[in-house]
């Protein structure tokens, strides 16, 4: 995180001095590290407070300190980008590692056919309407991803090949895990006045919750049973996470997006190295040779990876901006949220 550098000489004299300077990206990730630590101290000391939850609403809290606010949008601007960006493509590349093809496939057809249902009437329908609303930028792209798909992550994902905003990617993140976290108090509470069994309630929290992390949380109130249906119907959508991008890719092609200068000329790569590195992390764990304790090391980082780039996005909301169109983005992401509950409500109900 540093740099030996020399003091240059100007003829005969002492031998040169070396001098540590600091890597211009070293505060930035610095703060970005002791975020995610102060994140994990809050999970642990209130574990229905989501890490990634603490770790975006840190991130906000520490652009808008008096004390702080100077730093983020100053010298550690740098070093909370890479962050971003960076530790946030690895978290999602981790997040293979919880996805085992023979697992998918054992949901069933009707099963599959449900999720795709799913995402896809989530993602076109909360487009649609984003478009419709006014929303700026990409925020309708991405607050569509994050429902539709696994949340911070799927934004994360979507907004590398989209070359997003980064208060766009902030806010639509920031919206994501705030229903997510909320369905977690919300959904237990309307298990039994839907008429929905254990496995049935699990299958619907796992198809209409948007992060792993939150789907584990809500489901674990109904019980184990209710807890394995969520995991793997979840992680079903987590499988879709690739598909999309390379989607994505291909439609900003055809808009002639990036050639506009927002990519410098360059076209997105089809599918991201960040996404193959995904799909083949999904096959060494379909392969069942990774030990347990592999998987659990990788997990853990990978919470510690997305809450690090979470902290450096939420560091980069301005809430006086986010207040001029938060009140359509909060109306998007509710409109969204109760399109994603409605149909994997009547997805459970026709598949079980």
């Amino acid at each position: 995180m540093a740099l030996l550098r020399e003091r240059p000489t100007a003829g005969p004299g002492p031998a040169p001095v070396a001098t540590v300077v600091a890597h211009p990206k070293a505060t930035g990730l610095a703060l970005a590290c002791l975020g995610t630590a102060a994140a994990w101290a809050v999970h642990r000391l209130v574990p229905a407070v989501p890490l990634l939850t603490a770790a975006i609403v840190l991130g906000i809290a520490a652009a808008h300190l008096p004390g702080l606010r100077g730093l983020v949008r100053g010298v550690a601007k740098p070093g909370l980008s890479l962050a971003g960006k960076r530790l946030m493509r690895l978290g999602i590349v981790l997040l293979g590692l919880k996805l085992s093809l023979n697992d998918v496939l054992g949901l069933g057809w009707a099963t599959v056919a449900m999720v795709l249902a799913v995402v896809a009437a989530t993602f076109f329908g909360t487009l649609w309407l984003g478009r419709r609303m006014g929303l700026r930028g990409d925020q309708p792209l991405l607050v569509a991803t994050g429902y539709s798909i696994c949340g911070a992550s799927a934004i994360g994902a979507v907004s590398e090949v989209s070359d997003s905003d980064k208060e766009d990617v902030a806010t639509s993140v920031a919206l994501v895990t705030l229903c997510g976290t909320l369905a977690i108090a919300v959904l237990p509470l309307l298990q039994y006045p839907l008429g929905l069994s254990d496995p049935q309630f699990g299958r619907w929290v796992g198809a209409g919750v948007h992060d792993v992390g939150q789907v584990v949380a809500t489901a674990q109130a109904a019980g184990p049973g209710a807890l394995g249906e969520a995991v793997l119907v979840k992680l079903m959508r987590v499988a879709m996470l690739a598909p999309l991008v390379a989607g994505v890719a291909v439609h900003i092609r055809r808009r002639g997006k990036a050639a506009a200068g927002r990519t410098e000329g360059r076209r997105p790569a089809l599918v991201p190295l960040f996404v193959l590195g995904f799909l083949a992390m999904v096959a060494l764990r379909s392969t069942g040779g990774v030990p347990v304790s592999v998987l659990d090391a990788a997990q853990i980082a990978q919470e510690l990876l997305l809450a690090t780039a979470l902290f450096a996005l939420g560091s980069a909301v301005h809430l006086p901006t986010l207040a001029r169109t938060g009140g359509r983005v909060a109306a998007l992401g509710l409109c969204s949220w109760v399109v994603v509950a409605g149909v994997s409500y009547a997805g459970v109900l026709l598949t079980t």
